[in-house]
């Protein structure tokens, strides 16, 4: 089964081209390392939160703007094994070096699929979403999970996949629990949904949104939805 690596990072706006090549400067090390896939997105309509939010997640400032990327892996071992030679690699030492934002604000952790639904062709736009979900309603959450990715399918979507953590470190600075809150019962979901263009994902949400089977009660959520941070990006890289 495949395995993700999931980040978000705060970069500053001005820094949006340095961080793109910066990002494709990283792809041919994580492809002989054995990744398959890397994605970068950079935030286009990341809205505020009421409790949680992106860039509450990565403390961004007035001046940067929330990234969205992931690497996917064939499988676990494959990533624990990248990972151990990535470090040690003179090249990751040098992107180090160079990056164009604050690594130490940057979010990061290991996830493991337990919903991955359509193609994997490149998109034009992708929703990011992390989640605090309890432990106990892993289930619960896998069969809703299932449901709303058939659904955003059939208004548009061409795929969605969600991660349950795995190997979700805790940070000095930032770090995905307290980016959402999360309870000491709760894991953390990482997810994302792949769309055509941003049009199409525009019209597909409203047409989800109107659909009867999300009114209220009809998918009651196994998780707290006010500490969900969510939101819309645009692909800059995807090899």
């Amino acid at each position: 089964m495949s395995y993700i690596d999931g980040f978000v990072a705060a970069v500053p706006r001005a820094n949006k081209d340095a961080y793109q090549k910066h990002a494709a400067g990283s792809v041919a090390m994580f492809k002989e390392f054995g990744a398959t896939r890397q994605v970068e997105t950079w935030g286009d309509d990341v809205p505020d939160g009421k409790v949680t939010d992106f860039k509450g997640a990565v403390k961004a400032k007035p001046d940067e703007v929330v990234v969205f990327s992931w690497l996917e892996y064939p499988d676990k071992a494959t990533r624990d094994a990248a990972n151990q030679k990535i470090m040690s690699d003179p090249k990751m030492k040098e992107l180090g070096a160079s990056m164009p934002f604050d690594g130490q604000r940057m979010i990061f952790g290991g996830f493991q699929p337990i919903n991955d639904s359509g193609k994997a062709t490149r998109p034009g736009y992708v929703d990011g979403i992390i989640t605090a979900v309890p432990a106990a309603n892993k289930r619960a959450y896998l069969e809703m999970a299932d449901k709303h990715a058939a659904m955003l399918k059939e208004f548009g979507a061409t795929r969605i996949v969600d991660a349950w953590g795995d190997d979700v470190p805790a940070g000095k600075v930032t770090d995905y629990k307290g980016a959402v809150k999360a309870t000491a019962d709760e894991n953390i979901v990482y997810s994302w949904v792949e769309w055509p263009s941003k049009q199409a994902r525009d019209e597909g949400w409203k047409k989800v949104m109107a659909d009867q089977r999300m009114q209220p009660g009809q998918n009651p959520m196994p998780f707290d939805g006010k500490r969900m941070i969510y939101g819309g990006f645009a692909p800059i890289l995807d090899q």
